[in-house]
């Protein structure tokens, strides 16, 4: 069980860290990893939800 729970996590995604950009008002720059951790897992939810599940048309009949 152990196993199935680490292919879930979501890695840090250092490259989107690095290359924040500087002087854009509508994304502040946030320099500690940890705050940015927590605003990209709430961002990543908000796609997750914004997403729409339709097993129609993955699998026709």
């Amino acid at each position: 069980m152990a196993d199935n729970d680490n292919n879930l996590k979501i890695r840090f995604p250092l490259w989107k860290f690095l290359n924040q950009p500087v002087f854009n008002p509508q994304n502040p720059l946030i320099l500690n990893p940890k705050r940015f951790w927590r605003r990209y897992q709430l961002e990543h939810l908000e796609r997750c939800w914004i997403r729409t599940y339709r097993p129609e048309e993955r699998f026709p009949n």
